[in-house]
């Protein structure tokens, strides 16, 4: 739907105080170390069904690589394949990214979802300030499609062709392409698809569709008209960026339904969004819903692909579109599994071993004042659960500044104190520990603070 991946801004403090009330679940902190006994993509496998996320190109890599590559079976380019990224001025095309992530699934055998082609949203401001009579919109049109499916021809396994074409009450939403080529610029552009790459699955996505509704009952009247045409559909997407707690009830029915045309249906952009700051409660729910979502999915033979829309926290749209909401993916910022990941893997048949509670802590204590400074130190002990990453947090209660530190990267805003590992002591095995240091002012009173491991 939209970006994948936002600045980080204030959504580290926002994160660990949720991951503060859920350190039982998801105190782990180092990418897989917690993960499932098998990956996702294998058990996933094993029902059927491919397990994909949204992906940045420039972010595999590290940990992101090594978990976009080994958990997921397809991969779509968040960004890269739309128009305003691959021809930003006309006939001037950047492959750059698009093809990065190509090579990357292709070198880790994972299907490739193409999104996506026509859109009212994101494109180049050349194609949307011009004046095109229908017929050279028409032939724009064609030459993108043509020009973007015949270059990555066998490479691609389904392509989200048309994206977001109704309004909520189920009527055509007005766009470049509504207005000036009508309704069958959907047929069209599917016919273009299929042209260019034959054996290319053609999708169309849409949002708010989850559920049996007007508007999902525009899109299923749609396909059928389309099949009942001739026309090559081969598939809807549910976009499925949905509210803590609000999985629609009508979802497998829904789903079951447009599988009774005769099509594929794939949920494309799951995530499941909740008000800031996380906790407990909001991420069991949160595990709840994304296993609601994932054993519908499994529940019908033709539901062949979910998709989550960027599987870590710190590379979510969500909060820079919906301030006050977040944590919507199944990882946190640390590349951690969430309670979510661990729902996604038992609605897929394994089984998992959740941290136990407690199993890794942060301690702090002052070494050493005199009149207006101190040293203090933390100490992250694990017992019964590993890092591979670890980030602190805490907020002074009398005017505490840090000046200085070792061993770790600290930043203050405010009373609030985040520090993270440095290159070479992320790591604290089962059973050991590591400790950062660091000096700072005090001024009438030097409590000790409660400290938050993320």
């Amino acid at each position: 739907m939209r970006s994948s991946s936002t600045s980080l801004r204030t959504r580290l403090a926002a994160l660990c105080a949720g991951v503060a009330a859920t350190a039982a679940l998801i105190a782990a902190g180092g990418g897989s170390a917690h993960a499932a006994d098998t990956p996702l993509r294998d058990l996933a496998a094993a029902k059927g069904k491919v397990i994909g996320t949204a992906v940045t190109g420039s972010k595999l890599t590290g940990t992101y690589g090594d978990l976009a590559g080994s958990q997921f079976g397809s991969l779509t380019p968040g960004n890269a394949m739309k128009w305003e990224s691959v021809e930003p001025a006309r006939g001037t095309f950047d492959w750059t990214e698009a093809d990065q992530i190509v090579a990357f699934a292709q070198a880790h055998g994972q299907q490739v979802r193409g999104h996506t082609l026509v859109w009212h949203n994101q494109n180049p401001g050349w194609l949307t300030n011009g004046s095109w009579t229908s017929a050279q919109l028409a032939t724009l049109l064609q030459d993108h499609i043509s020009t973007e499916v015949g270059r990555y021809k066998g490479r691609i396994a389904a392509w989200d062709v048309v994206n977001e074409p109704f309004n909520e009450d189920g009527t055509y939403r007005t766009s470049l392409w509504y207005n000036g080529l009508g309704t069958d610029y959907i047929a069209n552009a599917l016919t273009w698809a299929h042209a260019a790459d034959p054996a290319a699955k053609l999708y169309i996505n849409d949002y708010n569709v989850e559920g049996v509704n007007a508007k999902s009952t525009a899109l299923y009247n749609l396909v059928k008209s389309l099949k009942e045409r001739g026309v090559p559909i081969d598939g809807v997407g549910l976009q499925a960026h949905l509210i803590l707690g609000q999985v629609p009830s009508t979802l497998q029915q829904n789903i079951q339904r447009f599988a009774d045309l005769g099509v594929d249906v794939a949920i494309t952009e799951l995530d499941v969004r909740m008000a800031l700051p996380a906790d407990s409660a909001k991420l069991a729910q949160q595990a709840a819903d994304y296993k609601a979502v994932t054993a519908a999915c499994v529940a019908v033979t033709r539901c062949v692909n979910l998709t989550v829309w960027g599987f870590a926290d710190s590379d979510s749209w969500v909060e820079g579109t919906f301030p006050g909401y977040g944590a919507a993916t199944p990882y946190d910022a640390n590349y951690a599994p969430k309670p979510a990941y661990y729902a996604i893997a038992e609605a897929l048949g394994g089984t998992t071993t959740t941290p136990p509670t407690g199993a890794c802590s942060a301690t702090y204590s002052v070494v050493n004042q005199w009149n207006t400074g101190f040293t203090g130190q933390v100490r992250i002990a694990c017992s019964g659960a590993a890092l591979s990453s670890w980030k602190a947090t805490w907020a002074y209660g009398a005017g505490q500044q840090v000046t200085q530190a070792w061993n770790a990267s600290c930043t203050q805003s405010g009373a609030a104190v985040t520090c993270t590992n440095a290159s070479y002591n992320g790591t604290v095995p089962d059973g050991g520990s590591v400790t950062f240091g660091f000096n700072g002012t005090w001024s009438g009173g030097n409590p000790v603070p409660t400290v938050t491991l993320g």
